[in-house]
């Protein structure tokens, strides 16, 4: 029986200037697959960001290791203990943006970037009532769990943004707002446009949901649901009071459901909130269509 604190989970960032980065991103691939680490990795001109699993010894040694590189001295981790590896591979991608936005103007949260508030700060902010709480992140993610009161922004990717916040913001200019994302790196890049765009009160999460999870004062209060995760667990309780509350709904039913499966269809695998007895009766699939499409496929096969 594998212990369920034998593997560790590693969420980081950091904006830096990395030289010659897609050859950063190739030689980085091949020292994580030496340690057999396993994750995913992005690396551009501007920085990294990485979620990666792997043993204990494993994880310890690329923290050390990374600590050891002088662009990376001071890159924080967020750690999550786990029984298992949240990965089945490991990639490490080279991109032109870590949190891609292709925004008119360059955007450095080295330059321009709201103020950091830490999860006892941003909880008391969260109670005022003149504060507008906006979540960095996509939509499907918002619908699994948000903190209470935020503003669910009707993007499907966060290059979406500057659109939405012309269209939706603009009479909240001299207000104060409260960022916040799954681990702070999408904060860091909308903190700053909202700021070039005008807005003068801008605070962001500092470390995101998952620090503010961890926090033993806080102990995610003020957020519902649950927080979705890029690996293989696919979401996280965030909330460790007697206070959490289902928020999701099932994708067939409307009932309070916060599982997230892909559709069964493998020409489809649209994602969904479903209930277990809807996973059930529908087969895993997010609609008849799809159910008959694949079992055609199937037959053709």
């Amino acid at each position: 029986m594998t212990d369920i604190n034998s593997f560790r989970i590693l969420l980081y960032y950091k904006f830096v200037q990395i030289p010659e980065p897609e050859l950063f991103a190739a030689e980085h691939l091949a020292y994580c697959k030496s340690m057999e680490l396993k994750g995913r990795i992005i690396v551009a001109e501007e920085g990294i960001n990485g979620t990666v699993s792997g043993t204990i010894e494993q994880t310890e040694q690329y923290m050390k290791d990374m600590h050891n590189h002088p662009l990376f001295s001071d890159l924080v981790f967020k750690i999550d203990e786990a029984s298992e590896h949240a990965f089945k591979k490991i990639f490490v991608r080279h991109k032109k943006e870590l949190v891609t936005l292709r925004y008119e103007d360059h955007l450095d949260p080295n330059v321009l970037s709201g103020k950091r508030l830490s999860p006892k700060e941003f909880h008391e902010q969260l109670q005022k009532e003149d504060v507008i709480v906006l979540d960095g992140r996509n939509n499907y993610e918002f619908d699994l769990g948000h903190f209470r009161n935020a503003i669910r922004p009707d993007v499907e990717s966060f290059r979406d943004f500057p659109q939405w916040i012309r269209d939706n913001l603009q009479e909240a200019k001299d207000k104060p707002i409260l960022t916040y994302c799954t681990g702070g790196i999408r904060c860091e890049k909308l903190t700053g446009l909202l700021m070039n765009e005008g807005f003068n009160e801008v605070y962001q999460l500092d470390g995101g949901i998952v620090t503010y999870g961890k926090d033993p004062e806080v102990q995610g209060k003020l957020f519902d649901g649950k927080c979705y995760v890029f690996d293989d667990r696919v979401s996280v309780t965030i909330n460790q009071t007697d206070e959490d509350v289902i928020v999701g709904v099932c994708h067939h039913c409307s009932k309070p459901a916060d599982t997230y499966i892909n559709c069964t269809d493998d020409l489809c695998h649209h994602q969904h909130i479903c209930c277990d007895e809807c996973q059930e009766l529908y087969n895993g699939y997010c609609t008849p269509e799809c159910e008959s499409n694949d079992k055609a496929v199937t037959k053709l096969g």
